[in-house]
């Protein structure tokens, strides 16, 4: 008989062919040959409170009387969903107290837990005894390390039997924060047999003979996109954005004197992002580091352009420098330099050897982050885990 394993999480489909980020999904279905999986989310309007998805057994539960005002989680992260609209910070309380409950109700039936986010799934799973792997993802590393917040942070890193981070850079920040805790990096993954360039395409952004240049992710600032706009200036291209969040209308705005140089396509689909990829001919992921400190935890977007066959021009910013080595798989830029980007950009499209060559090297890089490798390793760090632990 598997394991049962508990996951926890604040980020997950909310349906079949949602636009919300789907690597805790894709990292659980990686590990179904293992253990026997239940994942713990928030309800999300729209969304079953129970389903079956690929043999993972998913739990919404929620977490406001009033379901109607259950718009903490989705679409995006909860500290952009507070930003955005600052009464939501209300509904933090009643998160963390109906996560406990939930754990609490269920925790017995299970051998372990992964917790996904140190807030608030790592916080809320220190208060039970029930061994667990934490694993951060980015933002819930970097930010909230002074205040009250950071001794409750301190003590879920510290009562983890693993904390495991996504990148080097995160792994640096967890050190600072607790000297003594034992980490692992280990990032999350993509499934290279959903992304080819056999989806290609032929003139499918309607741009005739131009090059297409493609973004996809969160449109919020540590993303950097308005500086891929400015580099769009010293650009003999199309520039293609994917994605919502809260800078949408004044990137629009930015790029309107572009005219149909520069085209927003809003949120898509994990299918629909197959085609979208492979139809382009340059990835790019300007990411800065944002005023309150938040970086890219791991970026895989990137990976998902790398196994759809493209090139990719990224910033020397958080965890994209554990992926992109320079002029070896990919071109690094200096973050938040518009010049220096358009420069990179345009070294990829201009130099063919170069580009065949960046191409090679992507292709070799992303199968080491195949979920059938991410997953095996999870799944004996977790076995390993819970051996340490009996």
């Amino acid at each position: 008989m598997k394991p049962k394993l508990l996951v926890t999480a604040s980020t997950f489909p909310r349906w079949q062919g949602d636009s919300e980020p789907r690597f805790i999904l894709d990292l659980c279905e990686a590990m179904v040959d293992y253990f026997d999986i239940t994942v713990l989310v928030p309800w999300a309007i729209g969304s079953k409170e129970y389903e079956d998805i690929m043999g993972i057994q998913v739990i919404r539960y929620h977490y406001f009387p009033i379901h109607s005002l259950e718009t903490l989680c989705y679409p995006g992260a909860i500290v952009p969903r507070i930003r955005e609209k600052k009464l939501r910070a209300l509904l933090v309380p009643f998160l963390f107290i109906s996560l406990w409950f939930n754990i609490w109700k269920r925790l017995s039936n299970f051998d372990f837990v992964h917790a996904h986010w140190i807030i608030p799934q790592g916080i809320v799973q220190s208060f039970f005894k029930k061994n667990y792997i934490l694993t951060g993802h980015g933002a819930d590393v970097v930010s909230f390390n002074k205040g009250p917040l950071s001794r409750i942070k301190k003590r879920a890193l510290s009562n983890a039997t693993k904390v495991v981070v996504v990148s080097k850079h995160l792994e640096d920040v967890v050190k600072e924060i607790c000297p003594k805790v034992e980490t692992q990096i280990l990032s999350m993954g993509c499934w290279t047999t959903h992304f080819d360039a056999k989806y290609r395409v032929k003139n499918y952004f309607d741009q005739g003979c131009n090059k297409v240049i493609l973004f996809v992710g969160r449109l919020a600032e540590k993303k950097g996109v308005t500086y891929l706009i400015k580099a769009m200036d010293y650009i003999d291209a199309n520039l293609v954005i994917v994605g919502q969040g809260p800078l949408e209308n004044s990137l629009k705005n930015q790029a309107q004197k572009y005219g149909q140089k520069i085209k927003f396509l809003g949120a898509k689909t994990h299918e629909e992002l197959k085609t979208i990829y492979a139809s382009a001919d340059l990835f790019v992921a300007p990411s800065i580091t944002a005023q309150d400190g938040d970086q890219e935890g791991f970026g895989l977007v990137m990976l998902e352009a790398m196994a759809s066959g493209l090139p990719v021009v990224a910033s020397r910013s958080g965890g994209i420098t554990d992926i992109i080595i320079d002029r070896v798989n990919g071109l690094l830029a200096k973050e938040k330099d518009a010049e220096d980007l358009a420069e990179k950009i345009n070294l990829i499209l201009n130099d063919q050897e170069l580009l065949q060559r960046i191409k090679f090297e992507s292709i070799n890089t992303v199968k080491q982050y195949d979920y059938s490798v991410i997953g095996k390793k999870y799944a004996e760090l977790i076995k390993d885990c819970m051996l340490e632990t009996k």
